[in-house]
């Protein structure tokens, strides 16, 4: 792989409110499951973790504080010697510390997974190149939702997904997969 021994693996918003219905159809069903694989490796390699939590500032979000949907995925939560970073924007980067955690250990390398791949993982990858830090993406774990634009066209969660690391791609990270990963460990 291209990252660093010490690279963080970062998760982003792999929360319970993602199984709402509200969200419609979604991609790539074995998302968490690849996510889980990733963190053993990291925690076997003693390599940081870092989670992210969205809190929405909506009432009506299923991300709100204290609503059900807020909480983080069963098998997905941080051991007490693991960062948490709540999160109130698209991007991990604003109004967090989490640009000053980096920096102040020297990690450069960030691979990146999560929900949802247009929105928070694309956001927080863009800002994060932006910032100096070489971004990298986990193609089959992260996923996201079908689309409806502006004019009512529908767009499948897959071609969203697939759109979205194309655009990410060679221009503000490089994207793998878990397979490729685990293959190097």
């Amino acid at each position: 792989m291209n990252f660093s021994e010490n690279a963080v693996l970062l998760i982003i918003d792999v929360q319970k409110g993602f199984s709402d219905t509200v969200f419609g159809k979604r991609n790539n069903l074995n998302a968490e499951a690849n996510i889980q694989q990733l963190i053993e490796v990291w925690r076997n390699n003693k390599r940081p973790v870092i989670f992210i939590q969205h809190a929405s500032k909506l009432l009506e979000s299923p991300f709100y504080p204290n609503k059900p949907g807020y909480v983080l995925q069963n098998e997905i939560k941080p051991r007490p010697d693991e960062l948490l970073i709540v999160k109130n924007e698209n991007s991990a980067f604003v109004n967090t510390d989490l640009e000053a955690h980096l920096k102040t250990r020297g990690l450069r390398d960030i691979v990146t997974v999560g929900l949802t791949t247009d929105h928070c993982v694309s956001t927080t990858v863009r800002m994060g190149q932006n910032l100096g830090f070489n971004m990298f993406v986990v193609a089959d774990a992260t996923a996201t939702f079908d689309r409806i634009d502006y004019q009512g066209k529908l767009y499948p969660a897959q071609t969203m997904h697939e759109i979205n690391l194309a655009s990410l791609h060679k221009e503000f990270a490089t994207i793998i997969d878990t397979a490729a990963i685990l293959k190097s460990q």
